[in-house]
């Protein structure tokens, strides 16, 4: 079944500090259709050298997301390895990879197109 539910949208970005709607005020966040939560980076081993992580990603999967918008920080500091890539790819989901200011003006566009979309934003370096 087709996850029908909104993705929420990112209000303000700053250094540190993120407000996406319905969930407030964070640091690094992960979005899907209908929600999202904090990204805990701890969760799956997420670093700045090791990058984001498959099990990072396979929440997006489960919510729904047909475009997902990883972000790379403030300064592109946060490596996106390919593995991670290749799993949505494999999918048959598009991917984005930018920076997190620019990530977040592409997830906010496909939000207010409707689309069914999901994101990894890291709000520092």
């Amino acid at each position: 079944m087709e996850n029908t539910q909104h993705s929420p949208l990112i209000l303000t970005l700053g250094w540190g500090k993120m407000e996406v709607e319905l969930l407030g005020r964070g640091k690094d966040f992960k979005l899907w259709p209908g929600g999202g939560r904090a990204w805990d980076w701890g969760e799956s081993g997420t670093s700045h050298s090791r990058g984001i992580q498959v099990d990072d990603v396979k929440e997006l999967v489960e919510h729904g997301a047909k475009v997902v918008v990883l972000t790379r920080g403030m300064l592109l500091r946060l490596k996106v390895p390919e593995r991670a890539i290749a799993y949505l790819e494999n999918r048959n989901i598009e991917v984005v990879v930018a920076s997190t200011k620019t990530g977040m003006k592409i997830y906010n566009e496909y939000v207010e197109k409707n689309v069914p979309v999901a994101g990894l934003f890291h709000s520092t370096c």
